[in-house]
């Protein structure tokens, strides 16, 4: 039976973060229950068209999930589970923001199925929380943390962030030690990005406030990556770092190019040699999925040219890069047959290790990624 992922979005925030441009809003509260039942009623769309498939991942993304109680998401997972092939041993993860879970929501997530958190702390110190626009402290995170122990999850990831203004190394590396000292395991680091349209960018546009240089910026994540290896966390892709057997499978998916279905506004899929995606207008979305109308406002079809791409982009962001017998499996020739001048030039380059299993970056490569997928794009 094919795999599957499902991906479930959320796009309620109690307050916008100042550097996102997710399709996530705030003050829409009016919205959240006419948003659920319109959730549910198209995950009860999907249930033929994936009825030969086996779910290895529910990820419940946002936005803010946890704004809704733990008992509207059990019920929200009970029909997931009523209409997938979900397998006994998925992964189900629900995103959380600190302040936003109490002991009985988490609970009721725990007994609904849930086995995976993902909270968001992003720094540990509150000016810097404070920047971002985050609405929780540090003592805010650690309760989340405690509550989330105590009501019995044991695969938690923590997502942070450095290259933020003003940030110094010591406490880029504060943010890391006190996240480890709680026993994670798993942590998302990723590097502040300025994106348009964000209060960010407006204020950096202004001159209101500098980032750090490429430099420092790339020795944070040197040192955090060799930071968090103390504490038994590998590196299994270029921002991502776990205890092992506790990688990402939700994750996994998108890096290996596999099919997966996006439900709610804005929601991506990649499924049956397409790739689509839903209106990222919630009342859009609600008011299509009730009447039947078409919700969907972009649809592309992947050749296999692009499917091959795109598998090795994705791939070559995996510490173990793209694996060769599994490639020639899925397009029936050798790696080399169709790649085989791009990989030699980066090899003599020093930044792809080509050997008998799989073709991988260097560390260099990795802090050249795109310079590298440029080759694979002649």
């Amino acid at each position: 039976m094919r795999q599957l992922g499902v991906y479930i979005h959320f796009p309620f925030c109690a307050r916008k973060c100042h550097y996102c441009d997710f399709p996530s809003y705030q003050g829409m509260e009016r919205w959240m229950q006419p948003y659920l039942e319109a959730l549910c009623r198209e995950i009860l769309e999907w249930k033929e068209k994936v009825r030969d498939y086996a779910v290895k991942s529910i990820y419940l993304g946002g936005g803010t999930p946890t704004l809704f109680s733990g008992e509207q998401i059990a019920r929200l997972l009970e029909i997931c589970f009523n209409s997938f092939n979900v397998q006994k041993n998925a992964e189900i993860t629900v995103e959380a923001n600190p302040g936003t879970v109490d002991m009985a929501d988490l609970f009721a997530l725990r007994s609904a199925g849930v086995n995976r958190l993902s909270i968001g702390l992003q720094a540990w110190q509150d000016r810097h929380l404070r920047f971002l626009g985050r609405i929780h402290s540090s003592s805010d995170f650690v309760q989340s943390i405690m509550y989330a122990k105590e009501a019995g999850f044991e695969n938690i990831n923590v997502d942070v962030m450095f290259g933020l203004p003003s940030q110094t190394i010591e406490e880029w590396l504060e943010t890391l030690e006190k996240v480890c000292s709680l026993k994670i395991q798993h942590i998302s680091m990723y590097s502040l990005k300025v994106e348009d349209g964000t209060p960010l960018h407006r204020w950096y546009e202004e001159g209101k406030f500098s980032l750090p240089s490429q430099e420092e910026d790339r020795l944070m994540y040197y040192k955090g990556r060799e930071y968090v290896k103390r504490f038994g966390l590998r590196q299994y892709e270029i921002s991502n770092f776990a205890i092992p057997g506790k990688e990402c499978v939700h994750n996994l998916i998108y890096w290996h190019n596999e099919e997966y279905i996006g439900c709610g506004s804005g929601a991506h899929s990649y499924f049956n040699d397409e790739r689509f995606s839903n209106t990222s207008d919630v009342e859009e979305y609600i008011r299509a999925v009730t009447d039947g109308t078409p919700k969907i406002n972009y649809r592309e079809r992947i050749g296999e040219e692009n499917e091959r791409f795109e598998t090795i982009m994705m791939g070559l962001r995996l510490v173990e890069g793209v694996n060769k017998q599994k490639f020639k499996a899925r397009f029936g020739k050798d790696i080399e047959f169709y790649y085989g001048k791009a990989i030699r030039k980066l090899v003599e380059q020093g930044l792809l290790i080509d050997d008998e299993v799989s073709i991988k970056l260097t560390e260099k490569g990795m802090d050249v990624q795109n310079v590298a997928l440029l080759e694979f794009m002649q």
